[in-house]
């Protein structure tokens, strides 16, 4: 049940939406100096990024983040600093592993398909090395030796190497989670429907239509209207207006 739960987990990871700070090609040009501290002193750096991973609180440390068989059966909570410091430099590449699925599933971190190639390289290298050394031991050819030899040494360098770029990506996560890049940007404003050139009348979203944006006043049937001026009253004007003797004779005078 508890490895089938392990598998679930892990095709779950695929469908992770978020990604890494930086992938691991990129981290040695993110953090040159930290990257060649997780090649040199890989164990130390371990441990203090799983620290770091768990906000520095020790009580929620268990073994291999409680991703391997021996979880939560290694006296963790007597002595969380002892067991991790025996995790690190016993198991170093099962820590390195425990702390990426830790942040994974915490922030929904989907790994590339670059970032999946580079590790199934480094897996894949160490499986033909290995193979290499049982060969030249049944075999004992000299030439044959000194291939395996020589693949094995590659395969460390290489081992070495991805995981110093793997704790790095770590470490620049937890400084993107720990607000070290400053405040976050501002986040996109929601979409907006915009009037388009063969649209006469533009939408009005959120605003009621006003009457002189795209408003057609009625057209008239003619001008001036029928019956206008109104036909005169009957009586109007009076009888006898204006009168004969208006305006008077020598009006306006020279």
């Amino acid at each position: 049940m508890a490895s089938q739960a392990h598998l679930d987990k892990m095709q779950l990871r695929q469908n992770y939406r978020n990604l890494w700070h930086s992938d691991l090609v990129h981290t040695i040009q993110a953090d040159t100096p930290y990257c060649c501290l997780a090649l040199w002193c890989g164990p130390c750096v371990s441990y203090l990024l799983r620290k770091r991973a768990l906000y520095n609180d020790m009580s929620r440390y268990v073994c291999c983040a409680g991703y391997m068989p021996c979880s939560g059966r290694c006296g963790e909570s007597k002595c969380p600093e002892f067991c991790l410091c025996t995790e690190v430099f016993l198991c170093f590449g099962n820590s390195v592993a425990s702390t990426r699925f830790l942040l994974q599933d915490e922030f929904n971190i989907q790994t590339t398909q670059c970032d999946n190639c580079i590790i199934g390289f480094m897996f894949c290298l160490q499986q033909i090395a290995c193979i290499f050394s049982i060969v030249a031991m049944i075999v004992g050819s000299e030439e044959i030796s000194e291939a395996s030899q020589l693949l094995s040494c590659l395969s460390d360098m290489v081992y070495c190497t991805v995981c110093a770029c793997m704790q790095t990506q770590h470490k620049i996560e937890m400084d993107k989670r720990d607000g070290k890049f400053g405040p976050q940007p501002m986040s996109v404003p929601p979409m907006q429907q915009m009037s388009r050139l063969d649209q006469q009348v533009p939408p009005s979203v959120g605003y009621p239509p006003q009457p002189g944006y795209g408003y057609q006043p009625p057209q008239a049937q003619g001008y001036p209207p029928a019956g206008y001026p109104p036909p005169q009253a009957q009586g109007y004007p009076p009888a006898g207006y204006p009168p004969s003797n208006y305006p008077p004779s020598g009006y306006p005078p020279k």
